[in-house]
């Protein structure tokens, strides 16, 4: 009896270490916490069918209704062309003393698209799609990616009709052609980490999707789509660093990157310095940081 009433009785912190090995020993874990960084790039891996897949029925649904179907995928970049060219081209004389300057426009209107493209669906991703984060459980980073995907695909789908302009205007096929799809890879790593981020932004403040095409509309002014950087700071005499920046903004680095492998009369003193250290420098910068960052909001995405 005595040894009964020595017997202190358990404390709170033993027996929630006890509940804890209980769990363990069942494989079962906190719901809603975050897996480590290692484990949340395993679980991403294993969905990686859902993201092609989702990715891919979003592409073909986006024109779904529309009597051309798919064609607005090639006719959207096309027509924002033409409207460029009128505007910058003829009423404000940007094509003077630059070659080819139908298809350096395309081209930039066509990359610059993929980008502006993937951020926009990339800062609605989680916030916009809050019905099917709430009901499963997946790594949300799935989301912004397949968008990412999705606008892929359609660049791909749509740069058939840039290979005819460019074609028609006589330039050749070179082994430079093959330089595109590196630039293209590039390209879509840093555009993946700029949606995470933008992902992540926009699950906490939905109200950056309003301000999101304001702040790319400038940003495309500044990138060479429509006119040539060499040429406008050559004439203007911008200062120097104004100019380096213009150059290695990452926008501008991946326009010239498809410029200089497609059209043989942009020739590389055209590019900035070191552009492929630069490109690659963007997209590891922007792949990595952007996923990590992504990834420490994990557990909060879908509550409420």
């Amino acid at each position: 009896m005595s040894q009964v009433l020595d017997t202190p009785p358990p404390t709170q912190a033993s027996a929630d270490d006890d509940l804890a090995a209980l769990a363990a020993r069942h494989g079962l874990s906190v719901s809603g916490a975050r897996p480590s960084l290692p484990e949340y790039v395993r679980q991403l891996w294993a969905r990686r069918h859902f993201i092609t897949a989702f990715a891919t029925a979003k592409l073909t649904s986006q024109y779904s209704e529309a009597k051309l179907g798919q064609i607005w995928q090639v006719m959207t970049p096309l027509l924002n062309a033409a409207v460029y060219y009128f505007i910058f081209g003829v009423l404000m004389g940007t094509s003077r003393g630059v070659p080819n300057y139908i298809p350096f426009l395309v081209t930039g209107v066509f990359i610059w698209t993929f980008t502006q493209s993937s951020i926009m669906a990339g800062t609605r991703a989680i916030s916009g799609n809050l019905g099917l984060v709430r009901a499963l459980h997946f790594p949300r980073a799935a989301l912004p990616i397949s968008f990412c995907i999705q606008q892929l695909q359609q660049l791909l789908f749509s740069m058939t009709a840039l290979f005819v302009i460019i074609l028609s205007f006589g330039i050749p096929v070179t082994p430079h052609w093959l330089l595109a799809f590196p630039a293209l890879l590039l390209q879509f790593v840093f555009n993946a980490g700029v949606s995470l981020i933008m992902a992540r932004w926009g699950a906490k403040t939905p109200d950056i999707a309003q301000l999101m095409p304001f702040v790319l509309r400038t940003w495309m002014y500044v990138s060479g789509v429509m006119w040539s950087i060499e040429k406008i700071t050559k004439k203007d005499h911008l200062p120097h660093l104004l100019i380096l920046a213009l150059k290695t903004q990452p926008a501008s680095v991946y326009i010239d990157l498809m410029r200089y492998a497609l059209i043989d009369s942009f020739h590389s003193k055209q590019l900035p310095p070191h552009v492929w250290l630069a490109a690659t420098g963007w997209a590891l910068l922007a792949g990595i940081g952007g996923f990590i960052y992504f990834w420490k909001a994990e557990e909060t995405y879908g509550r409420g």
